[in-house]
Protein backbone atom coordinates (compact mmCIF):
# COMPACT_ATOMS: atom_id res chain seq x y z
CA UNK A 1 0.00 0.00 0.00
CA UNK A 2 1.30 3.18 -0.57
CA UNK A 3 1.86 6.03 1.87
CA UNK A 4 0.03 8.74 1.37
CA UNK A 5 0.91 10.93 4.78
CA UNK A 6 1.18 14.32 4.70
CA UNK A 7 5.40 14.03 6.47
CA UNK A 8 5.81 11.52 3.38
CA UNK A 9 4.13 14.00 0.64
CA UNK A 10 6.13 17.24 2.11
CA UNK A 11 9.16 14.37 2.05
CA UNK A 12 9.01 13.28 -1.65
CA UNK A 13 7.92 17.25 -2.69
CA UNK A 14 11.14 18.13 -0.76
CA UNK A 15 13.07 15.51 -2.91
CA UNK A 16 11.84 16.08 -6.09
CA UNK A 17 12.54 19.60 -5.65
CA UNK A 18 16.26 18.94 -4.94
CA UNK A 19 16.63 16.72 -7.76
CA UNK A 20 15.11 18.62 -9.91
CA UNK A 21 16.91 21.85 -9.43
CA UNK A 22 20.68 20.58 -8.69
CA UNK A 23 20.20 16.98 -8.30
CA UNK A 24 21.24 13.83 -10.06
CA UNK A 25 17.70 12.94 -10.81
CA UNK A 26 18.62 9.14 -9.66
CA UNK A 27 14.83 8.18 -9.56
CA UNK A 28 14.86 7.43 -5.75
CA UNK A 29 12.00 7.42 -3.30
CA UNK A 30 11.47 8.80 -0.46
CA UNK A 31 10.05 6.54 2.57
CA UNK A 32 8.52 7.20 5.72
CA UNK A 33 11.96 6.44 7.45
CA UNK A 34 13.92 8.54 5.31
CA UNK A 35 14.74 12.22 6.65
CA UNK A 36 15.55 15.40 4.19
CA UNK A 37 18.78 17.30 5.14
CA UNK A 38 18.43 20.51 4.74
CA UNK A 39 17.12 23.50 6.39
CA UNK A 40 13.53 23.06 8.23
CA UNK A 41 11.21 25.56 7.73
CA UNK A 42 11.69 27.15 11.11
CA UNK A 43 15.17 28.21 9.92
CA UNK A 44 14.10 29.43 6.61
CA UNK A 45 11.43 31.30 8.32
CA UNK A 46 14.39 32.71 10.62
CA UNK A 47 16.54 33.26 8.00
CA UNK A 48 14.18 35.28 5.60
CA UNK A 49 12.85 37.30 9.40
CA UNK A 50 16.89 38.17 9.96
CA UNK A 51 17.33 39.46 6.23
CA UNK A 52 14.45 41.41 6.27
CA UNK A 53 15.34 43.07 9.48
CA UNK A 54 19.14 43.93 8.24
CA UNK A 55 17.66 45.16 5.35
CA UNK A 56 15.62 47.74 7.52
CA UNK A 57 18.47 48.35 9.28
CA UNK A 58 20.73 49.31 6.41
CA UNK A 59 17.90 51.43 5.15
CA UNK A 60 18.07 53.42 8.14
CA UNK A 61 21.58 53.57 8.42
CA UNK A 62 21.30 55.08 4.54
CA UNK A 63 18.63 57.70 6.10
CA UNK A 64 20.69 58.45 8.58
CA UNK A 65 23.43 59.30 6.18
CA UNK A 66 21.30 61.42 4.06
CA UNK A 67 20.46 63.42 6.76
CA UNK A 68 24.44 64.21 7.65
CA UNK A 69 24.70 64.72 4.00
CA UNK A 70 26.81 61.74 3.43
CA UNK A 71 24.68 59.45 1.07
CA UNK A 72 24.00 60.73 -2.32
CA UNK A 73 20.53 60.63 -3.90
CA UNK A 74 20.68 56.98 -5.47
CA UNK A 75 22.11 55.82 -2.73
CA UNK A 76 18.46 57.08 -0.98
CA UNK A 77 16.45 56.01 -3.63
CA UNK A 78 17.93 52.14 -3.53
CA UNK A 79 17.56 51.96 0.45
CA UNK A 80 14.04 53.35 0.40
CA UNK A 81 13.16 50.40 -2.59
CA UNK A 82 15.02 47.62 -1.17
CA UNK A 83 13.08 48.46 2.07
CA UNK A 84 9.74 48.72 0.41
CA UNK A 85 10.45 45.57 -1.38
CA UNK A 86 10.81 43.99 1.84
CA UNK A 87 7.97 45.43 3.78
CA UNK A 88 5.44 44.32 0.92
CA UNK A 89 7.10 40.66 1.15
CA UNK A 90 6.62 40.21 4.82
CA UNK A 91 3.09 41.85 4.55
CA UNK A 92 2.20 39.35 1.57
CA UNK A 93 3.51 36.50 3.99
CA UNK A 94 1.86 37.36 7.13
CA UNK A 95 -1.24 37.77 5.24
CA UNK A 96 -1.01 34.19 3.57
CA UNK A 97 0.03 32.77 7.25
CA UNK A 98 -3.01 34.23 8.07
CA UNK A 99 -5.20 33.08 5.63
CA UNK A 100 -3.97 29.78 6.22
CA UNK A 101 -4.58 29.69 9.38
CA UNK A 102 -7.74 30.45 9.07
CA UNK A 103 -8.56 27.95 6.51
CA UNK A 104 -7.22 25.44 9.37
CA UNK A 105 -9.63 26.74 11.21
CA UNK A 106 -12.50 26.58 9.52
CA UNK A 107 -11.87 22.77 9.28
CA UNK A 108 -14.65 20.01 10.64
CA UNK A 109 -13.29 18.23 12.80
Amino acid sequence: MVDTSAISATQAYSRTMANGVGGNNSGTTVGADEMVNGQSFAEMLADAGGAAIENGVASEQVSLDATTGTAGLADIVTAVSNAEATLETVVAVRDRVIQAYQDIIKMPI
